[in-house]
């Protein structure tokens, strides 16, 4: 996946809402048939949605999944204002304008074909996106690994999948993951059955440690999820040494480029520089943004 300009990808178009599904901690998944958008999406990018005709700023919302062949996208959100709460409200059947795709995408390299995939809250959806994606790809074989403080939005299930090197007990799972036929294990605080109760960099780093040095070699490490989270994710690659690519959460206006709300401070070759996570990013090399 290479990188592109983002006005190579960008489009507005009036999508209609085929499905809305309310999960417990006000989260919800929007399914949308987008066909434009659906078809220039990749994994790590995201779309600047008008939650309400009312209200004109729109929202970023990564993308969770993408099916170009039906022209749909799907969404994975949580509640947080006035915006997402009025995109709670909308109905099936009804239009809502999206802009996008927007972003730089993952870089997924075969030379690291055992991918470890970390999603935190509302950062698991462009780690959906990615395990389909490399399942599609047929040359890796990605471990997933999800956390959050609020109930899950699924119903959890205990793997059919050992995975040499998770603790006792901790057998949670994601059902789609499942399906895919992708291992995945579920991390918390909040002393849900079948997950591991830490953060989830310390489940990963449980899970680093149980491999052999030619293992480790094959691992590169992708997150997105609080900015915590990816600092302690950024740690853990320099310990073993892995590649990482993380996917920034930042607060956005307009989202392409023009207002500079969202930038960050990024070492380059040519030194340190501001960046902007809406088209710069989202998607950042670790080492350059937590050095």
């Amino acid at each position: 996946m290479t990188p592109k300009s983002h006005r190579d990808t960008i489009l507005i178009e009036e999508g209609k809402i085929l499905a809305q599904d309310a999960h417990p901690g006000e989260q919800y998944v929007l399914w949308v048939a987008a066909p434009g958008i659906a078809s220039r999406a990749t994994p790590g990018s995201f779309a600047h949605l008008q939650c309400d005709p009312g209200l004109p700023m729109r929202r970023p919302l990564s993308i969770m999944r993408a099916d170009a062949e039906h022209g749909w996208v799907e969404f994975l959100y949580k509640v947080v204002g006035q915006g997402t709460q009025l995109l709670a409200q909308r109905k099936p059947g009804e239009q809502l304008s999206i802009m996008g795709p927007i972003g730089q995408p993952f870089r997924v390299d075969p030379a690291y074909p055992r991918p470890l995939l970390l999603g935190g809250g509302v950062g698991i959806p462009p780690m959906m996106f990615l395990a389909d994606t490399l399942r599609q790809a047929g040359h890796f074989n990605p471990l997933v690994l999800m956390g959050s403080e609020i109930p899950f939005p699924f119903r959890q299930r205990p793997s059919q999948f050992l995975i040499p090197g998770m603790p006792e007990g901790v057998i949670g799972a994601m059902p789609l993951l499942e399906g895919w036929k992708i291992p995945s294990r579920l991390a918390s605080l909040q002393g849900y059955p079948g997950c591991f109760e830490g953060f989830i960099t310390d489940l990963a780093r449980h899970w680093l440690h149980t491999l052999a040095p030619a293992q480790q070699r094959e691992v590169a490490i992708y997150a997105c999820g609080p900015h915590p989270m990816l600092a302690a994710t950024a740690q853990l690659a320099r310990e073993f040494g892995l590649p990482c690519q993380v996917s920034l959460e930042e607060f956005m206006a307009c989202a392409v480029g023009g207002c500079a709300g969202c930038v960050v401070k990024v070492q380059t070759r040519q030194g340190p520089a501001m960046k902007r996570v809406c088209v710069d990013g989202p998607v950042f090399d670790a080492e350059a943004v937590f050095t």
